[in-house]
Protein backbone atom coordinates (compact mmCIF):
# COMPACT_ATOMS: atom_id res chain seq x y z
CA UNK A 1 0.00 0.00 0.00
CA UNK A 2 1.14 3.41 -1.24
CA UNK A 3 1.20 6.58 0.85
CA UNK A 4 1.02 10.39 0.03
CA UNK A 5 3.85 11.72 2.16
CA UNK A 6 3.63 14.88 1.45
CA UNK A 7 0.68 16.24 -0.40
CA UNK A 8 -0.91 14.94 -3.37
CA UNK A 9 1.73 16.60 -5.81
CA UNK A 10 4.50 15.54 -3.68
CA UNK A 11 4.71 11.77 -4.75
CA UNK A 12 3.49 8.66 -3.45
CA UNK A 13 5.98 6.08 -1.00
CA UNK A 14 5.35 2.26 -1.20
CA UNK A 15 3.63 -0.01 -3.69
CA UNK A 16 0.04 0.42 -5.65
CA UNK A 17 -0.63 -2.33 -8.05
CA UNK A 18 2.61 -2.94 -10.45
CA UNK A 19 4.21 0.63 -9.27
CA UNK A 20 6.53 1.51 -6.18
CA UNK A 21 7.21 5.00 -5.53
CA UNK A 22 10.44 6.28 -3.36
CA UNK A 23 13.16 8.88 -2.99
CA UNK A 24 16.41 8.52 -4.41
CA UNK A 25 18.22 11.34 -3.71
CA UNK A 26 16.23 13.82 -3.18
CA UNK A 27 13.75 13.43 -6.31
CA UNK A 28 10.73 10.72 -6.08
CA UNK A 29 10.59 7.77 -8.29
CA UNK A 30 8.24 5.78 -9.89
CA UNK A 31 9.17 2.36 -11.37
CA UNK A 32 6.89 -0.44 -12.75
CA UNK A 33 7.97 -3.97 -11.02
CA UNK A 34 7.73 -7.49 -12.11
CA UNK A 35 8.58 -9.75 -14.61
CA UNK A 36 8.27 -8.95 -18.60
CA UNK A 37 6.68 -12.64 -20.61
CA UNK A 38 8.31 -11.05 -23.84
CA UNK A 39 11.47 -13.18 -25.14
CA UNK A 40 14.88 -11.63 -24.66
CA UNK A 41 16.56 -10.34 -27.18
CA UNK A 42 20.47 -11.02 -28.13
CA UNK A 43 21.13 -7.48 -27.64
CA UNK A 44 19.60 -7.81 -24.23
CA UNK A 45 20.53 -10.96 -23.36
CA UNK A 46 24.21 -9.99 -24.07
CA UNK A 47 23.86 -6.62 -21.85
CA UNK A 48 22.33 -9.26 -18.83
CA UNK A 49 25.48 -11.29 -19.33
CA UNK A 50 27.81 -7.66 -19.14
CA UNK A 51 25.54 -7.03 -15.68
CA UNK A 52 26.55 -10.34 -14.16
CA UNK A 53 30.18 -10.35 -15.05
CA UNK A 54 30.04 -6.81 -13.14
CA UNK A 55 27.96 -6.98 -10.41
CA UNK A 56 30.50 -10.39 -9.24
CA UNK A 57 33.21 -8.38 -8.66
CA UNK A 58 31.09 -5.19 -7.48
CA UNK A 59 28.52 -6.47 -4.76
CA UNK A 60 31.25 -8.04 -2.48
CA UNK A 61 33.07 -4.68 -2.91
CA UNK A 62 30.35 -2.40 -2.02
CA UNK A 63 31.97 -0.61 0.58
CA UNK A 64 35.13 0.02 -1.02
CA UNK A 65 32.31 1.25 -3.77
CA UNK A 66 30.91 3.77 -1.56
CA UNK A 67 33.79 5.53 -0.87
CA UNK A 68 35.97 5.54 -4.41
CA UNK A 69 32.71 6.77 -6.16
CA UNK A 70 31.34 8.68 -3.59
CA UNK A 71 32.77 12.76 -5.22
CA UNK A 72 32.36 11.06 -8.77
CA UNK A 73 28.31 11.03 -8.12
CA UNK A 74 28.22 14.29 -5.47
CA UNK A 75 25.45 16.66 -6.47
CA UNK A 76 23.65 14.63 -8.90
CA UNK A 77 20.91 12.38 -8.37
CA UNK A 78 22.95 9.01 -9.32
CA UNK A 79 24.36 6.42 -6.84
CA UNK A 80 27.68 5.19 -6.06
CA UNK A 81 27.10 1.98 -7.35
CA UNK A 82 25.22 2.62 -10.32
CA UNK A 83 28.14 4.80 -11.58
CA UNK A 84 30.46 1.84 -10.87
CA UNK A 85 27.88 -0.43 -12.33
CA UNK A 86 28.16 1.93 -15.53
CA UNK A 87 31.52 2.80 -15.93
CA UNK A 88 33.07 -0.89 -15.58
CA UNK A 89 30.05 -2.44 -17.76
CA UNK A 90 31.74 0.55 -20.61
CA UNK A 91 35.17 -0.39 -20.39
CA UNK A 92 36.22 -3.84 -18.34
CA UNK A 93 34.10 -5.99 -19.93
CA UNK A 94 35.45 -8.10 -22.79
CA UNK A 95 34.02 -10.93 -25.40
CA UNK A 96 30.41 -10.66 -27.33
CA UNK A 97 28.25 -12.99 -25.69
CA UNK A 98 27.66 -15.65 -25.15
CA UNK A 99 31.35 -15.60 -24.23
CA UNK A 100 31.49 -12.85 -21.90
CA UNK A 101 33.85 -12.11 -19.19
CA UNK A 102 35.91 -8.84 -17.21
CA UNK A 103 39.57 -7.63 -17.96
CA UNK A 104 40.54 -7.46 -14.53
CA UNK A 105 43.07 -4.57 -15.18
CA UNK A 106 40.88 -2.33 -16.61
CA UNK A 107 38.12 -2.77 -13.74
CA UNK A 108 37.81 0.74 -11.75
CA UNK A 109 37.23 0.64 -7.67
CA UNK A 110 37.23 4.40 -7.43
CA UNK A 111 36.88 7.52 -9.71
CA UNK A 112 38.41 10.56 -9.21
CA UNK A 113 40.76 13.18 -9.67
CA UNK A 114 44.43 13.05 -7.22
CA UNK A 115 47.55 11.00 -9.24
CA UNK A 116 47.27 7.87 -9.35
CA UNK A 117 49.94 4.84 -7.79
CA UNK A 118 52.97 4.79 -10.29
CA UNK A 119 54.12 1.57 -11.21
CA UNK A 120 52.24 -0.74 -7.97
CA UNK A 121 52.87 -3.90 -7.52
CA UNK A 122 51.64 -6.81 -5.02
CA UNK A 123 54.09 -9.94 -3.00
CA UNK A 124 52.16 -12.28 -1.11
CA UNK A 125 53.87 -13.31 2.32
CA UNK A 126 51.22 -16.13 3.90
CA UNK A 127 48.16 -13.85 4.77
CA UNK A 128 50.29 -10.56 4.37
CA UNK A 129 49.82 -8.73 0.44
CA UNK A 130 51.91 -6.00 0.54
CA UNK A 131 51.23 -3.17 -1.96
CA UNK A 132 54.06 -1.27 -3.57
CA UNK A 133 54.82 1.97 -5.53
CA UNK A 134 56.73 4.86 -6.82
CA UNK A 135 57.13 7.45 -4.67
CA UNK A 136 57.90 11.42 -6.56
CA UNK A 137 60.74 12.31 -6.16
CA UNK A 138 59.87 15.89 -5.01
CA UNK A 139 60.84 16.13 -1.65
CA UNK A 140 57.89 18.28 -0.52
CA UNK A 141 54.37 17.18 -2.23
CA UNK A 142 50.88 18.60 -1.66
CA UNK A 143 50.07 14.31 -2.54
CA UNK A 144 52.41 12.69 0.00
CA UNK A 145 50.04 12.61 2.89
CA UNK A 146 47.79 10.76 0.97
CA UNK A 147 45.93 7.88 2.17
CA UNK A 148 45.54 4.24 0.11
CA UNK A 149 42.73 2.28 -0.23
CA UNK A 150 43.55 -1.21 -0.89
CA UNK A 151 41.02 -3.81 -2.21
CA UNK A 152 41.92 -7.43 -3.32
CA UNK A 153 39.13 -9.74 -5.29
CA UNK A 154 38.91 -13.50 -4.83
CA UNK A 155 37.52 -14.14 -8.22
CA UNK A 156 36.96 -18.14 -7.30
CA UNK A 157 35.25 -17.53 -4.24
CA UNK A 158 33.19 -14.02 -5.34
CA UNK A 159 34.76 -12.55 -2.16
CA UNK A 160 36.55 -9.18 -1.97
CA UNK A 161 38.97 -7.79 1.43
CA UNK A 162 39.19 -4.37 1.19
CA UNK A 163 41.17 -1.49 4.08
CA UNK A 164 39.72 1.64 3.12
CA UNK A 165 42.52 4.38 5.02
CA UNK A 166 45.83 2.96 4.64
CA UNK A 167 49.46 4.06 4.53
CA UNK A 168 50.83 7.53 3.63
CA UNK A 169 51.35 7.72 -0.60
CA UNK A 170 54.69 9.28 0.36
CA UNK A 171 55.54 5.51 2.65
CA UNK A 172 55.52 3.54 -0.99
CA UNK A 173 54.64 0.86 0.90
CA UNK A 174 51.13 -0.86 2.65
CA UNK A 175 50.27 -4.07 4.15
CA UNK A 176 46.69 -5.53 4.37
CA UNK A 177 46.05 -8.89 5.52
CA UNK A 178 43.41 -11.32 4.32
CA UNK A 179 42.18 -14.44 6.30
CA UNK A 180 43.95 -17.67 6.21
CA UNK A 181 41.24 -19.38 4.26
CA UNK A 182 42.09 -17.17 1.47
CA UNK A 183 45.94 -17.80 1.53
CA UNK A 184 45.77 -20.01 -1.67
CA UNK A 185 43.20 -18.62 -3.68
CA UNK A 186 43.24 -16.26 -7.10
CA UNK A 187 43.48 -12.60 -6.11
CA UNK A 188 43.27 -9.41 -8.37
CA UNK A 189 44.52 -6.08 -5.87
CA UNK A 190 43.73 -2.78 -7.00
CA UNK A 191 45.12 0.51 -5.03
CA UNK A 192 43.86 3.79 -4.77
CA UNK A 193 44.28 7.05 -2.65
CA UNK A 194 42.12 9.66 -0.83
CA UNK A 195 42.73 12.92 0.62
CA UNK A 196 42.42 12.53 4.69
CA UNK A 197 39.76 15.52 4.80
CA UNK A 198 37.93 13.15 1.84
CA UNK A 199 37.82 15.59 -0.28
CA UNK A 200 39.15 13.70 -2.87
CA UNK A 201 40.05 10.41 -4.56
CA UNK A 202 42.32 9.22 -7.15
CA UNK A 203 41.18 6.57 -10.06
CA UNK A 204 42.14 3.02 -8.42
CA UNK A 205 44.74 0.98 -10.39
CA UNK A 206 45.15 -2.90 -10.72
CA UNK A 207 48.21 -3.46 -8.69
CA UNK A 208 48.82 -7.40 -9.94
CA UNK A 209 47.38 -11.09 -9.92
CA UNK A 210 48.29 -13.54 -7.18
CA UNK A 211 48.36 -17.42 -7.50
CA UNK A 212 47.17 -17.53 -11.56
CA UNK A 213 48.73 -21.11 -10.64
CA UNK A 214 46.32 -22.43 -8.45
CA UNK A 215 45.66 -25.99 -8.17
CA UNK A 216 42.26 -26.89 -8.96
CA UNK A 217 41.19 -30.89 -6.78
CA UNK A 218 40.22 -33.30 -9.24
CA UNK A 219 38.17 -36.25 -8.37
CA UNK A 220 40.65 -38.59 -7.81
CA UNK A 221 42.14 -35.47 -5.29
CA UNK A 222 45.11 -35.20 -8.11
CA UNK A 223 45.98 -31.69 -9.38
CA UNK A 224 45.82 -30.06 -12.53
CA UNK A 225 47.97 -26.97 -12.82
CA UNK A 226 46.02 -24.01 -15.50
CA UNK A 227 48.69 -24.63 -17.93
CA UNK A 228 48.40 -28.03 -18.35
CA UNK A 229 44.61 -27.17 -18.79
CA UNK A 230 44.57 -26.72 -22.50
CA UNK A 231 46.51 -30.33 -23.15
CA UNK A 232 43.36 -32.03 -21.20
CA UNK A 233 40.93 -30.67 -23.40
CA UNK A 234 42.78 -31.60 -26.16
CA UNK A 235 43.42 -35.16 -24.75
CA UNK A 236 39.16 -35.15 -24.06
CA UNK A 237 38.70 -34.10 -27.36
CA UNK A 238 40.55 -36.90 -29.16
CA UNK A 239 38.76 -39.14 -26.18
CA UNK A 240 35.17 -37.77 -27.82
CA UNK A 241 35.93 -37.79 -31.20
CA UNK A 242 37.26 -41.97 -30.97
CA UNK A 243 33.60 -42.39 -28.74
CA UNK A 244 31.26 -40.16 -30.70
CA UNK A 245 31.86 -38.80 -33.94
CA UNK A 246 34.15 -36.90 -35.82
CA UNK A 247 31.52 -33.80 -36.28
CA UNK A 248 32.81 -33.71 -31.81
CA UNK A 249 34.93 -30.80 -31.08
CA UNK A 250 35.77 -29.38 -28.19
CA UNK A 251 37.90 -26.53 -27.47
CA UNK A 252 37.95 -23.20 -24.53
CA UNK A 253 36.70 -20.16 -25.59
CA UNK A 254 39.96 -17.79 -27.64
CA UNK A 255 38.05 -15.28 -24.56
CA UNK A 256 38.47 -16.87 -21.48
CA UNK A 257 39.88 -20.22 -20.97
CA UNK A 258 37.03 -20.89 -17.92
CA UNK A 259 34.81 -21.23 -20.71
CA UNK A 260 34.57 -24.54 -22.80
CA UNK A 261 32.91 -24.67 -25.82
CA UNK A 262 31.60 -27.88 -27.43
CA UNK A 263 29.74 -29.19 -30.76
CA UNK A 264 28.58 -32.42 -30.99
CA UNK A 265 26.93 -34.39 -34.16
CA UNK A 266 25.80 -38.05 -32.80
CA UNK A 267 25.15 -40.66 -35.41
CA UNK A 268 22.25 -42.39 -34.29
CA UNK A 269 23.92 -45.79 -32.92
CA UNK A 270 26.05 -43.35 -31.00
CA UNK A 271 23.19 -41.83 -29.19
CA UNK A 272 22.33 -44.68 -26.70
CA UNK A 273 26.07 -43.93 -25.11
CA UNK A 274 25.95 -40.49 -25.34
CA UNK A 275 24.83 -39.69 -21.94
CA UNK A 276 27.32 -41.12 -20.42
CA UNK A 277 30.22 -39.81 -22.17
CA UNK A 278 29.21 -36.29 -21.97
CA UNK A 279 28.57 -36.94 -18.50
CA UNK A 280 31.86 -38.11 -18.06
CA UNK A 281 33.21 -35.28 -20.10
CA UNK A 282 31.45 -32.36 -18.04
CA UNK A 283 32.86 -33.79 -14.54
CA UNK A 284 35.97 -34.29 -15.74
CA UNK A 285 35.84 -30.08 -17.57
CA UNK A 286 34.70 -29.17 -14.10
CA UNK A 287 36.49 -30.44 -11.60
CA UNK A 288 39.46 -31.56 -13.14
CA UNK A 289 40.17 -28.32 -15.81
CA UNK A 290 38.68 -25.90 -13.80
CA UNK A 291 36.04 -24.85 -16.59
CA UNK A 292 32.93 -22.77 -14.95
CA UNK A 293 30.96 -22.60 -17.99
CA UNK A 294 30.26 -25.60 -20.99
CA UNK A 295 28.14 -24.39 -24.22
CA UNK A 296 27.00 -26.99 -26.73
CA UNK A 297 25.72 -26.11 -30.07
CA UNK A 298 23.63 -28.93 -31.32
CA UNK A 299 21.62 -29.09 -34.66
CA UNK A 300 18.05 -27.45 -33.92
CA UNK A 301 16.48 -30.69 -35.84
CA UNK A 302 18.23 -33.23 -33.65
CA UNK A 303 15.50 -33.78 -31.07
CA UNK A 304 16.92 -36.51 -29.48
CA UNK A 305 20.37 -34.86 -28.53
CA UNK A 306 18.03 -31.66 -27.20
CA UNK A 307 16.10 -34.07 -25.01
CA UNK A 308 19.42 -35.61 -23.70
CA UNK A 309 21.50 -31.96 -22.98
CA UNK A 310 17.64 -31.19 -20.92
CA UNK A 311 18.12 -34.27 -19.02
CA UNK A 312 22.07 -33.65 -18.08
CA UNK A 313 21.19 -29.91 -16.65
CA UNK A 314 21.83 -27.95 -19.75
CA UNK A 315 19.75 -24.84 -20.62
CA UNK A 316 18.64 -23.73 -23.52
CA UNK A 317 20.01 -20.05 -24.36
CA UNK A 318 19.61 -19.30 -28.16
CA UNK A 319 19.44 -20.34 -31.74
CA UNK A 320 21.07 -19.62 -34.58
CA UNK A 321 19.99 -19.71 -38.03
CA UNK A 322 21.81 -21.61 -40.77
CA UNK A 323 25.01 -21.42 -38.41
CA UNK A 324 26.70 -24.36 -39.90
CA UNK A 325 27.25 -25.91 -43.39
CA UNK A 326 26.39 -30.00 -42.83
CA UNK A 327 26.15 -32.81 -45.35
CA UNK A 328 25.86 -30.34 -48.04
CA UNK A 329 23.54 -28.23 -46.58
CA UNK A 330 23.26 -25.05 -43.84
CA UNK A 331 21.25 -25.67 -41.00
CA UNK A 332 20.17 -23.99 -37.61
CA UNK A 333 21.64 -24.75 -34.51
CA UNK A 334 20.47 -24.71 -30.97
CA UNK A 335 22.89 -22.98 -27.86
CA UNK A 336 22.69 -24.74 -24.75
CA UNK A 337 24.60 -24.31 -21.65
CA UNK A 338 25.64 -25.30 -18.33
CA UNK A 339 27.59 -23.88 -15.38
CA UNK A 340 29.78 -25.69 -12.40
CA UNK A 341 27.55 -24.46 -9.68
CA UNK A 342 24.29 -25.89 -11.82
CA UNK A 343 26.02 -29.48 -12.28
CA UNK A 344 27.09 -29.64 -8.27
CA UNK A 345 23.42 -28.98 -8.09
CA UNK A 346 22.47 -31.81 -9.76
CA UNK A 347 25.13 -34.61 -8.75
Amino acid sequence: MGNLRNGLFGGFHGRIGNLVGYTLKGKHVIRTIGKSSKPLTPARKANCEKMKVVNEILKPSIHAIRAGFRLAVAGTDRNEYNEAVSYNKKNAVQGVYPDISLDYTKVLMSMGTLPVAVNPGISQNQEKITFNWEISASPVSEYHTDRTMLVIYFPDIKETCCQLVGAKRVEGKDVIVIGPEHINERMEAYISFGKDNGKAVSNSVHAGSLNLDRKAKTPDNSTLAIEDVTEFVQDLQHKLTQEVSDGCELRLSQHDSRIAELLINPSPNEQPNLEAILSSTLSLLFEKAKVNRVVVNINANDQETISLLRLIGFRKEGRFIENRFLNGRWVDEYQFAILKAEWDLLN
